[in-house]
């Protein structure tokens, strides 16, 4: 066992949880017990999360998207619920949103471009002032297809959304996981072929049309399942705990 306060202080540090302006509390959102054997990771802070948590047998939990955003204006109806059952059940839960975003070795986006063994080549996406993507290129330019092709295999879903709406042969891409469509306007600036993201929303469609940008969409949940599996490994062999993965996916 190793205790809860070490493991928050290395994860605080390692994911640089104090440098970024974000709505997210990052860190150590819902204290729970001392002591660590067990940690459960999972995309999503939510009631099916935690109940697999407890079966589990999980002492800590670690998400991208926690519980509170913001701050807690109150404590009832499913806030209550929540707060009850990880409290009463004693598991820890810890959440890295942005952080679990940006970072250069775990991060969902350096997760992403890995699947396509892609090297982060610089620094794209600015949200709130901060750059939460990166940007990559290819040796030698791949169809589109392919590259939807290598996701699907490589995120294990059944399909990923691609719309060719510039090059035939994609030599440079960008890419921000989850709701990323805010950077649009960003990769046709910068001239990529393509753009990578989670959901590719209705008004995302002509502005990426317009401006000759081809995008994929892997879904939100299934890109963004890559940061907190990154970090399963360095703490099993930091910490000498047991970890699992929740999969909750949305569909989404």
């Amino acid at each position: 066992m190793v205790l809860k306060d070490e493991i928050v202080a290395f994860l605080d540090a390692y994911l640089d949880i104090n440098a970024f302006p974000d709505k997210s509390r990052n860190g150590l959102q819902v204290e729970g017990k001392e002591e660590v054997e067990k940690i459960a990771f999972a995309v999503d802070a939510c009631m099916d999360t935690f109940v697999k948590a407890k079966a589990l047998g999980a002492d800590m939990l670690i998400v991208h998207h926690g519980l509170i955003w913001g701050g807690i204006e109150y404590v009832r109806g499913l806030v209550q619920k929540r707060l009850k059952f990880l409290l009463e059940n004693e598991i820890n839960l810890y959440a890295a949103h942005l952080p679990l975003d940006v970072h250069p070795e775990v991060g969902n986006n350096a997760q992403l471009l890995k699947l396509l063994d892609l090297e982060p080549k610089e620094s794209f996406g600015e949200y709130n002032g901060l750059s939460i993507g990166y940007m990559a290129e290819f040796k030698e330019p791949k169809p589109l297809p392919l590259i939807a092709q290598i996701l699907v295999e490589k995120l294990k879903v059944d399909y990923v959304k691609a719309y060719e709406f510039g090059v035939e042969e994609i030599k440079t891409l960008a890419v921000v996981s989850g709701r990323g469509g805010f950077a649009i306007p960003e990769a046709i600036e910068k001239r990529m072929d393509l753009f990578i993201t989670g959901e590719f929303l209705h008004d995302d469609y002509h502005k990426a049309k317009e401006g000759r940008l081809s995008v994929i969409a892997a879904g939100h949940y299934a890109t963004e399942t890559l940061g907190v599996k990154a970090l399963m490994p360095l703490l099993r062999e930091k910490f000498e705990v047991k970890t699992v993965f929740i999969d909750n996916p949305t569909g989404l």
